[in-house]
């Protein structure tokens, strides 16, 4: 078993008295990828704010690498890249200057910046405003902005959403890649053939609880040919609708 960077002990995250993250236990490994799938209301976002620090639990604890966001937040962020789902650009600047305005608040120079434009495919835009670019442009910028700091966890909600067939492919690849290298990458998607293609683990959630959580291989083999589509059916009613993905 992998060692250890991420542990949910009894998170419970609740708005209004209303619970949206039940008391949740999950532990996450070095070096995997792991895609969280659910519907909407599910508690995906949910789970990946509370991971990345932008909201806290109501109850419960998560440390990553060992490290507890209130007892040290500078230490505990600089263990994480988020990649928001989406994100408000400043207007006017292109993507160099956004990446390298990114790279500065992690202590880092322009090198690093175009680095990682060149790694996302966004070497060539020149003077075109980030507020200019299409959807899977600016998803391209924020998962390059994740990347910068080469973090051990890099989290991503709903990171394929806009992007051309080409450019899904080489997610796909740039995320192995990553997690090959010891990052951890941890994903929420609606899309169901990229969890499966991607992710060496799966965690389903429903109304704010793990109802399945596996290895692909496992889920594959106990589903079959038809997959990721027969659990979703399964677990949400949807069997036969042909659209588990949405």
């Amino acid at each position: 078993m992998a060692e250890e960077l991420v542990r949910f002990n009894s998170v419970h995250k609740a708005y209004k008295n209303k619970t949206v993250i039940e008391a949740m236990n999950l532990n996450i490994g070095r070096g995997s990828a792991v895609a969280l799938c659910g519907g909407n209301g599910a508690g995906k976002s949910t789970l990946l704010r509370m991971l990345a620090g932008i909201m806290l639990p109501t109850s419960g604890s998560i440390t990553v690498d060992g490290i507890l966001w209130k007892e040290n937040r500078k230490a505990y962020a600089e263990k994480i890249g988020y990649m928001p789902d989406d994100y408000r650009f400043s207007s006017g600047l292109t993507a160099m200057e956004t990446m390298t305005f990114w790279a500065k608040l992690r202590g880092l120079g322009k090198e690093r910046a175009a680095e990682v434009l060149t790694f996302v495919g966004l070497s060539d835009t020149g003077k075109k405003p980030v507020t200019s670019f299409s959807k899977g442009m600016r998803q391209r910028v924020l998962f390059g902005q994740a990347l910068l700091a080469k973090p051990p966890l890099i989290l991503m909600d709903e990171p394929t959403n806009g992007l051309d067939p080409y450019w899904m492919e080489t997610f796909v690849s740039l995320v192995r890649g990553a997690a090959a290298s010891g990052s951890t990458v941890l994903f929420s998607t609606h899309q169901l053939p990229i969890a499966e293609t991607l992710a060496d683990r799966i965690v389903f959630l429903k109304d704010g609880g793990i109802v399945l959580d596996g290895n692909t291989a496992d889920i594959r083999s106990a589903y079959g040919s038809d997959g990721l589509h027969k659990v979703f059916g399964e677990l949400f009613g949807l069997a036969g609708s042909g659209n588990h993905g949405q």
